[in-house]
Protein backbone atom coordinates (compact mmCIF):
# COMPACT_ATOMS: atom_id res chain seq x y z
CA UNK A 1 0.00 0.00 0.00
CA UNK A 2 1.35 3.42 -0.97
CA UNK A 3 1.73 5.86 1.90
CA UNK A 4 -0.59 8.88 1.49
CA UNK A 5 1.25 12.14 2.05
CA UNK A 6 -0.85 14.84 3.74
CA UNK A 7 -1.04 18.30 2.26
CA UNK A 8 1.18 20.87 3.98
CA UNK A 9 -0.30 24.14 5.21
CA UNK A 10 0.46 27.19 3.13
CA UNK A 11 1.69 29.15 6.18
CA UNK A 12 5.10 27.47 6.26
CA UNK A 13 7.07 24.24 6.15
CA UNK A 14 6.06 21.54 8.64
CA UNK A 15 8.31 18.84 10.15
CA UNK A 16 7.84 16.51 7.24
CA UNK A 17 9.06 13.28 8.83
CA UNK A 18 6.48 13.43 11.57
CA UNK A 19 3.72 14.28 9.13
CA UNK A 20 4.69 11.45 6.81
CA UNK A 21 4.54 8.99 9.72
CA UNK A 22 1.16 10.35 10.78
CA UNK A 23 -0.09 10.17 7.18
CA UNK A 24 0.99 6.55 6.82
CA UNK A 25 -0.79 5.59 10.05
CA UNK A 26 -3.97 7.30 8.94
CA UNK A 27 -3.77 5.66 5.52
CA UNK A 28 -3.45 2.26 7.17
CA UNK A 29 -6.49 2.94 9.33
CA UNK A 30 -8.42 4.09 6.26
CA UNK A 31 -7.59 0.83 4.51
CA UNK A 32 -8.71 -1.19 7.53
CA UNK A 33 -12.00 0.70 7.76
CA UNK A 34 -12.59 0.20 4.06
CA UNK A 35 -12.02 -3.54 4.32
CA UNK A 36 -8.37 -3.64 3.40
CA UNK A 37 -8.90 -2.42 -0.14
CA UNK A 38 -9.29 -5.93 -1.45
CA UNK A 39 -11.32 -6.20 -4.61
CA UNK A 40 -14.08 -8.81 -4.69
CA UNK A 41 -13.42 -11.30 -7.48
CA UNK A 42 -16.12 -11.18 -10.13
CA UNK A 43 -18.72 -13.94 -10.07
CA UNK A 44 -19.74 -16.02 -13.05
CA UNK A 45 -21.24 -14.07 -15.91
CA UNK A 46 -25.04 -14.36 -16.28
CA UNK A 47 -26.35 -16.17 -19.34
CA UNK A 48 -28.08 -14.24 -22.10
CA UNK A 49 -31.77 -13.60 -21.43
CA UNK A 50 -34.21 -15.98 -23.12
CA UNK A 51 -37.45 -14.21 -22.19
CA UNK A 52 -38.55 -17.13 -20.01
CA UNK A 53 -38.65 -15.77 -16.41
CA UNK A 54 -37.97 -19.20 -14.92
CA UNK A 55 -35.00 -19.99 -17.16
CA UNK A 56 -33.59 -16.47 -16.84
CA UNK A 57 -34.21 -16.47 -13.09
CA UNK A 58 -32.28 -19.69 -12.62
CA UNK A 59 -29.39 -18.27 -14.66
CA UNK A 60 -29.36 -15.13 -12.50
CA UNK A 61 -29.57 -17.25 -9.36
CA UNK A 62 -26.50 -19.24 -10.44
CA UNK A 63 -24.53 -16.02 -10.99
CA UNK A 64 -25.78 -14.22 -7.86
CA UNK A 65 -23.92 -14.15 -4.54
CA UNK A 66 -25.06 -16.56 -1.84
CA UNK A 67 -26.64 -13.70 0.13
CA UNK A 68 -29.20 -13.25 -2.68
CA UNK A 69 -30.12 -16.93 -3.08
CA UNK A 70 -33.41 -16.66 -1.15
CA UNK A 71 -34.38 -13.57 -3.16
CA UNK A 72 -33.97 -15.44 -6.44
CA UNK A 73 -35.79 -18.44 -5.02
CA UNK A 74 -38.74 -16.16 -4.30
CA UNK A 75 -38.76 -14.61 -7.77
CA UNK A 76 -38.42 -17.91 -9.60
CA UNK A 77 -41.14 -19.56 -7.50
CA UNK A 78 -43.68 -16.85 -8.35
CA UNK A 79 -42.84 -17.05 -12.06
CA UNK A 80 -43.03 -20.86 -11.99
CA UNK A 81 -46.46 -20.80 -10.32
CA UNK A 82 -47.84 -18.54 -13.03
CA UNK A 83 -46.44 -20.81 -15.71
CA UNK A 84 -47.93 -23.91 -14.08
CA UNK A 85 -44.48 -25.29 -13.29
CA UNK A 86 -45.49 -26.66 -9.89
CA UNK A 87 -42.36 -28.72 -9.23
CA UNK A 88 -40.05 -25.77 -9.87
CA UNK A 89 -42.10 -23.53 -7.60
CA UNK A 90 -42.13 -26.14 -4.85
CA UNK A 91 -38.37 -26.73 -5.00
CA UNK A 92 -37.54 -23.03 -4.88
CA UNK A 93 -39.94 -22.32 -2.02
CA UNK A 94 -38.67 -25.30 -0.03
CA UNK A 95 -35.10 -24.06 -0.44
CA UNK A 96 -36.11 -20.51 0.53
CA UNK A 97 -38.05 -21.59 3.62
CA UNK A 98 -35.29 -23.92 4.75
CA UNK A 99 -32.71 -21.15 4.42
CA UNK A 100 -35.05 -18.64 6.03
CA UNK A 101 -35.33 -20.85 9.10
CA UNK A 102 -31.56 -20.96 9.46
CA UNK A 103 -30.93 -17.36 8.48
CA UNK A 104 -33.19 -15.84 11.13
CA UNK A 105 -30.55 -16.82 13.68
CA UNK A 106 -27.78 -14.35 14.52
CA UNK A 107 -25.50 -15.01 11.56
CA UNK A 108 -22.16 -13.29 10.99
CA UNK A 109 -23.66 -11.42 8.01
CA UNK A 110 -26.55 -10.16 10.13
CA UNK A 111 -24.15 -9.01 12.85
CA UNK A 112 -22.09 -7.14 10.29
CA UNK A 113 -25.18 -5.48 8.83
CA UNK A 114 -26.18 -4.30 12.30
CA UNK A 115 -22.75 -2.79 12.90
CA UNK A 116 -22.11 0.83 11.99
CA UNK A 117 -19.81 -0.08 9.13
CA UNK A 118 -21.83 -2.89 7.52
CA UNK A 119 -24.23 -2.25 4.64
CA UNK A 120 -27.77 -3.60 4.91
CA UNK A 121 -27.46 -4.95 1.37
CA UNK A 122 -24.54 -7.08 2.53
CA UNK A 123 -26.67 -9.26 4.78
CA UNK A 124 -28.33 -12.49 3.69
CA UNK A 125 -31.71 -11.63 2.21
CA UNK A 126 -34.86 -13.11 3.72
CA UNK A 127 -37.20 -10.24 2.91
CA UNK A 128 -39.60 -8.00 4.77
CA UNK A 129 -42.49 -9.64 6.65
CA UNK A 130 -44.91 -9.36 3.69
CA UNK A 131 -42.37 -11.12 1.46
CA UNK A 132 -41.85 -13.96 3.93
CA UNK A 133 -45.62 -14.26 4.39
CA UNK A 134 -46.05 -14.73 0.65
CA UNK A 135 -43.48 -17.54 0.60
CA UNK A 136 -45.62 -19.42 3.13
CA UNK A 137 -48.85 -18.53 1.31
CA UNK A 138 -47.57 -19.92 -1.99
CA UNK A 139 -46.15 -23.02 -0.31
CA UNK A 140 -49.49 -23.55 1.43
CA UNK A 141 -51.45 -23.66 -1.81
CA UNK A 142 -48.89 -26.08 -3.25
CA UNK A 143 -49.23 -28.37 -0.23
CA UNK A 144 -53.00 -28.32 -0.75
CA UNK A 145 -52.52 -29.22 -4.40
CA UNK A 146 -50.41 -32.18 -3.26
CA UNK A 147 -53.27 -33.43 -1.09
CA UNK A 148 -51.77 -32.22 2.21
CA UNK A 149 -54.22 -29.72 3.74
CA UNK A 150 -52.60 -30.26 7.16
CA UNK A 151 -49.26 -28.93 5.91
CA UNK A 152 -51.09 -26.19 4.02
CA UNK A 153 -52.74 -25.11 7.27
CA UNK A 154 -49.34 -25.03 8.99
CA UNK A 155 -48.04 -22.71 6.25
CA UNK A 156 -51.00 -20.34 6.56
CA UNK A 157 -50.54 -20.24 10.33
CA UNK A 158 -46.81 -19.56 9.91
CA UNK A 159 -47.55 -16.66 7.58
CA UNK A 160 -49.97 -15.12 10.04
CA UNK A 161 -47.43 -15.58 12.84
CA UNK A 162 -44.81 -13.66 10.83
CA UNK A 163 -47.32 -10.83 10.44
CA UNK A 164 -48.04 -10.80 14.17
CA UNK A 165 -44.89 -8.91 15.20
CA UNK A 166 -46.01 -5.46 14.02
CA UNK A 167 -45.68 -2.70 16.63
CA UNK A 168 -49.26 -1.54 16.15
CA UNK A 169 -51.83 -4.05 17.42
CA UNK A 170 -54.31 -3.05 14.72
CA UNK A 171 -51.97 -4.39 12.06
CA UNK A 172 -50.97 -7.66 13.71
CA UNK A 173 -51.99 -10.88 11.98
CA UNK A 174 -54.53 -9.10 9.77
CA UNK A 175 -54.27 -11.11 6.54
CA UNK A 176 -57.80 -12.19 5.65
CA UNK A 177 -56.95 -15.20 3.50
CA UNK A 178 -54.42 -16.70 5.89
CA UNK A 179 -57.08 -17.05 8.58
CA UNK A 180 -59.81 -18.01 6.12
CA UNK A 181 -57.71 -20.75 4.53
CA UNK A 182 -56.54 -22.02 7.91
CA UNK A 183 -60.18 -22.44 8.89
CA UNK A 184 -61.03 -24.12 5.59
CA UNK A 185 -58.18 -26.59 6.04
CA UNK A 186 -59.38 -27.31 9.56
CA UNK A 187 -62.90 -27.96 8.29
CA UNK A 188 -61.53 -30.36 5.69
CA UNK A 189 -59.63 -32.16 8.46
CA UNK A 190 -62.83 -32.59 10.48
CA UNK A 191 -61.80 -29.87 12.93
CA UNK A 192 -63.53 -26.62 13.86
CA UNK A 193 -62.63 -23.74 11.56
CA UNK A 194 -65.21 -21.30 12.92
CA UNK A 195 -62.78 -19.22 14.99
CA UNK A 196 -60.41 -18.75 12.04
CA UNK A 197 -63.36 -17.79 9.79
CA UNK A 198 -64.49 -15.21 12.38
CA UNK A 199 -60.99 -13.67 12.54
CA UNK A 200 -60.90 -13.47 8.74
CA UNK A 201 -64.32 -11.83 8.60
CA UNK A 202 -63.27 -9.27 11.23
CA UNK A 203 -60.34 -8.18 9.02
CA UNK A 204 -62.20 -8.27 5.69
CA UNK A 205 -61.85 -4.90 3.92
CA UNK A 206 -64.93 -2.74 4.26
CA UNK A 207 -66.81 -5.55 5.94
CA UNK A 208 -66.78 -7.54 2.71
CA UNK A 209 -68.74 -10.73 3.46
CA UNK A 210 -66.74 -13.94 3.26
CA UNK A 211 -68.40 -17.05 1.80
CA UNK A 212 -69.13 -19.84 4.28
CA UNK A 213 -67.01 -22.96 3.97
CA UNK A 214 -68.46 -25.30 1.36
CA UNK A 215 -67.85 -28.90 2.38
CA UNK A 216 -68.61 -30.21 -1.11
CA UNK A 217 -66.31 -27.81 -2.99
CA UNK A 218 -63.58 -29.68 -4.85
CA UNK A 219 -62.06 -26.77 -6.80
CA UNK A 220 -60.10 -24.09 -4.94
CA UNK A 221 -59.33 -20.92 -6.90
CA UNK A 222 -56.37 -18.77 -5.84
CA UNK A 223 -56.30 -15.50 -7.78
CA UNK A 224 -53.94 -12.52 -7.78
CA UNK A 225 -53.82 -9.25 -9.68
CA UNK A 226 -51.86 -6.00 -9.82
CA UNK A 227 -48.19 -5.23 -9.22
CA UNK A 228 -46.95 -5.44 -5.64
CA UNK A 229 -45.25 -2.72 -3.57
CA UNK A 230 -41.81 -1.36 -4.37
CA UNK A 231 -39.09 -0.47 -1.87
CA UNK A 232 -37.03 2.69 -1.96
CA UNK A 233 -34.59 4.46 0.35
CA UNK A 234 -35.33 7.88 1.81
CA UNK A 235 -33.71 10.23 4.33
CA UNK A 236 -30.45 12.22 4.17
CA UNK A 237 -28.35 9.05 3.92
CA UNK A 238 -30.94 6.69 2.44
CA UNK A 239 -31.41 5.18 5.91
CA UNK A 240 -35.23 5.02 5.75
CA UNK A 241 -36.87 2.04 4.07
CA UNK A 242 -40.06 3.21 2.38
CA UNK A 243 -42.64 1.55 0.16
CA UNK A 244 -44.29 2.86 -2.99
CA UNK A 245 -47.50 1.45 -4.41
CA UNK A 246 -48.98 2.34 -7.76
CA UNK A 247 -52.58 1.25 -7.43
CA UNK A 248 -53.43 -1.39 -9.99
CA UNK A 249 -56.45 -0.71 -12.22
CA UNK A 250 -57.58 -4.26 -11.43
CA UNK A 251 -59.58 -4.39 -8.19
CA UNK A 252 -61.52 -7.61 -8.64
CA UNK A 253 -62.02 -10.59 -10.94
CA UNK A 254 -64.69 -13.15 -11.75
CA UNK A 255 -64.53 -16.70 -13.11
CA UNK A 256 -67.41 -17.95 -15.26
CA UNK A 257 -67.56 -21.73 -15.68
CA UNK A 258 -70.26 -24.38 -16.08
CA UNK A 259 -73.07 -21.82 -16.01
CA UNK A 260 -71.96 -20.13 -12.80
CA UNK A 261 -70.04 -16.91 -12.16
CA UNK A 262 -67.68 -16.94 -9.21
CA UNK A 263 -66.75 -13.48 -7.83
CA UNK A 264 -63.10 -12.98 -6.88
CA UNK A 265 -62.89 -9.77 -4.80
CA UNK A 266 -59.64 -8.49 -3.31
CA UNK A 267 -59.44 -9.83 0.23
CA UNK A 268 -55.80 -8.88 0.89
CA UNK A 269 -53.63 -6.01 -0.37
CA UNK A 270 -49.85 -6.49 -0.16
CA UNK A 271 -49.20 -2.77 -0.57
CA UNK A 272 -51.27 -2.15 2.56
CA UNK A 273 -49.45 -4.95 4.36
CA UNK A 274 -46.02 -3.57 3.43
CA UNK A 275 -46.84 -0.05 4.63
CA UNK A 276 -48.64 -0.84 7.90
CA UNK A 277 -45.89 -2.69 9.72
CA UNK A 278 -45.18 0.02 12.28
CA UNK A 279 -41.64 0.53 13.59
CA UNK A 280 -39.08 -2.25 13.22
CA UNK A 281 -35.92 -2.88 15.22
CA UNK A 282 -33.91 -2.34 12.05
CA UNK A 283 -35.44 1.12 11.62
CA UNK A 284 -33.83 2.17 14.90
CA UNK A 285 -30.51 0.57 13.97
CA UNK A 286 -30.44 2.39 10.65
CA UNK A 287 -31.41 5.60 12.44
CA UNK A 288 -28.48 5.21 14.82
CA UNK A 289 -26.18 4.65 11.87
CA UNK A 290 -27.42 7.86 10.24
CA UNK A 291 -26.92 9.86 13.46
CA UNK A 292 -23.40 8.47 13.88
CA UNK A 293 -22.51 9.23 10.26
CA UNK A 294 -23.70 12.84 10.52
CA UNK A 295 -22.05 13.40 13.89
CA UNK A 296 -18.74 11.86 12.82
CA UNK A 297 -18.70 13.99 9.68
CA UNK A 298 -19.36 17.18 11.69
CA UNK A 299 -16.69 16.31 14.28
CA UNK A 300 -14.23 15.63 11.46
CA UNK A 301 -14.88 19.00 9.85
CA UNK A 302 -14.48 20.86 13.14
CA UNK A 303 -11.30 18.97 14.05
CA UNK A 304 -9.70 19.66 10.66
CA UNK A 305 -10.59 23.33 10.95
CA UNK A 306 -9.04 23.39 14.44
CA UNK A 307 -5.94 21.67 13.09
CA UNK A 308 -5.49 24.38 10.48
CA UNK A 309 -5.80 27.12 13.12
CA UNK A 310 -3.31 25.37 15.42
CA UNK A 311 -0.89 24.90 12.55
CA UNK A 312 -1.04 28.59 11.71
CA UNK A 313 -0.33 29.52 15.33
CA UNK A 314 2.54 27.04 15.64
CA UNK A 315 4.83 29.29 13.67
CA UNK A 316 6.45 32.01 15.76
CA UNK A 317 7.40 35.41 14.44
CA UNK A 318 11.10 34.45 14.41
CA UNK A 319 10.41 31.52 12.04
CA UNK A 320 10.64 28.78 14.67
CA UNK A 321 7.79 26.47 15.69
CA UNK A 322 5.95 25.95 18.95
CA UNK A 323 6.19 22.23 19.80
CA UNK A 324 2.94 22.34 21.81
CA UNK A 325 0.93 24.01 19.03
CA UNK A 326 2.50 21.67 16.50
CA UNK A 327 1.43 18.61 18.49
CA UNK A 328 -2.06 20.05 18.87
CA UNK A 329 -2.30 20.58 15.11
CA UNK A 330 -1.24 16.99 14.39
CA UNK A 331 -3.63 15.58 17.01
CA UNK A 332 -6.57 17.57 15.70
CA UNK A 333 -5.71 16.60 12.15
CA UNK A 334 -5.63 12.94 13.13
CA UNK A 335 -9.00 13.25 14.89
CA UNK A 336 -10.48 15.03 11.91
CA UNK A 337 -9.25 12.51 9.37
CA UNK A 338 -10.32 9.53 11.48
CA UNK A 339 -13.77 11.05 12.01
CA UNK A 340 -14.13 11.67 8.29
CA UNK A 341 -13.01 8.12 7.54
CA UNK A 342 -15.46 6.71 10.07
CA UNK A 343 -18.28 8.77 8.57
CA UNK A 344 -17.38 7.61 5.07
CA UNK A 345 -17.25 3.97 6.20
CA UNK A 346 -20.63 4.09 7.97
CA UNK A 347 -23.32 2.67 5.68
CA UNK A 348 -26.85 3.47 6.89
CA UNK A 349 -28.48 2.85 3.52
CA UNK A 350 -31.65 0.78 3.79
CA UNK A 351 -31.76 -2.58 2.02
CA UNK A 352 -33.98 -2.13 -1.03
CA UNK A 353 -33.55 -5.59 -2.51
CA UNK A 354 -37.04 -6.83 -3.17
CA UNK A 355 -39.24 -9.67 -4.35
CA UNK A 356 -40.22 -7.63 -7.36
CA UNK A 357 -42.78 -9.91 -9.06
CA UNK A 358 -45.30 -10.12 -6.24
CA UNK A 359 -48.94 -9.18 -6.86
CA UNK A 360 -50.83 -6.38 -5.16
CA UNK A 361 -54.16 -8.10 -4.42
CA UNK A 362 -55.12 -11.64 -3.44
CA UNK A 363 -58.43 -13.44 -3.79
CA UNK A 364 -59.90 -16.89 -3.27
CA UNK A 365 -63.05 -18.86 -4.04
CA UNK A 366 -64.23 -22.45 -3.97
CA UNK A 367 -66.75 -24.32 -6.12
CA UNK A 368 -67.87 -27.79 -7.12
CA UNK A 369 -67.24 -29.18 -10.60
CA UNK A 370 -67.27 -32.70 -12.00
CA UNK A 371 -63.96 -34.21 -13.08
CA UNK A 372 -62.83 -33.38 -16.60
CA UNK A 373 -62.23 -30.31 -18.75
CA UNK A 374 -64.34 -27.18 -18.46
CA UNK A 375 -64.13 -24.06 -20.66
CA UNK A 376 -64.10 -20.91 -18.57
CA UNK A 377 -63.82 -17.13 -18.84
CA UNK A 378 -61.75 -14.99 -16.49
CA UNK A 379 -62.70 -11.31 -16.32
CA UNK A 380 -61.05 -8.44 -14.43
CA UNK A 381 -62.78 -5.30 -13.12
CA UNK A 382 -61.72 -1.82 -12.08
CA UNK A 383 -62.59 0.03 -8.86
CA UNK A 384 -66.00 1.04 -10.26
CA UNK A 385 -66.87 -2.51 -11.29
CA UNK A 386 -66.28 -1.95 -15.00
CA UNK A 387 -64.92 -4.94 -16.89
CA UNK A 388 -61.43 -4.46 -18.36
CA UNK A 389 -62.08 -6.11 -21.70
CA UNK A 390 -58.42 -6.13 -22.76
CA UNK A 391 -57.60 -8.45 -19.86
CA UNK A 392 -60.36 -11.02 -20.40
CA UNK A 393 -59.08 -14.57 -20.92
CA UNK A 394 -60.53 -17.83 -22.14
CA UNK A 395 -59.35 -20.82 -20.12
CA UNK A 396 -59.77 -24.56 -19.95
CA UNK A 397 -59.99 -25.85 -16.40
CA UNK A 398 -58.92 -29.43 -15.78
CA UNK A 399 -60.59 -30.85 -12.68
CA UNK A 400 -59.05 -33.93 -11.08
CA UNK A 401 -61.01 -36.86 -9.78
CA UNK A 402 -61.63 -37.17 -6.05
CA UNK A 403 -60.32 -37.38 -3.37
CA UNK A 404 -57.77 -34.64 -4.10
CA UNK A 405 -58.97 -31.05 -4.52
CA UNK A 406 -58.11 -29.27 -7.74
CA UNK A 407 -56.10 -26.09 -7.24
CA UNK A 408 -56.48 -23.33 -9.82
CA UNK A 409 -53.90 -20.55 -9.71
CA UNK A 410 -55.01 -17.53 -11.73
CA UNK A 411 -52.74 -14.53 -12.10
CA UNK A 412 -53.27 -11.31 -13.98
CA UNK A 413 -49.47 -11.00 -14.03
CA UNK A 414 -49.09 -13.95 -16.42
CA UNK A 415 -50.34 -13.86 -19.99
Amino acid sequence: MRCLRPELPASGPWPRNRLRRAGCSLALLAALLAGGGCATPPGPAAAAATGDPVVDGNAARAAAPEKDRVLWNYRIAAAALRAGNWDEARDKLDDALLRMGGIITNSAEARQARSLFGAESGKIFIGEPYERVMAYYYRGLLYWREGQPDNARACFRSGQLIDSDADEATHRGDYVLLDYLEGLASARLAADGAAAWARAQANAPGGLPLPPYAAAANVLVFAEFGQGPRKYAAGPYGEQLRFAAVDSPVHAAALTVAGQTLPLPAYDDLSFQAMTRGGRVMDHILGNKAVFKGTADTVGSLALAGSAVAADRARRTDGSYSRGAENTAIALGAIGLLSKLAAAATTPQADTRQWDNLPQRLSFAALSLPAGEHPATLDFFDADGRRLDSLTRQLTLVVEAAPRDTILFLSELYR
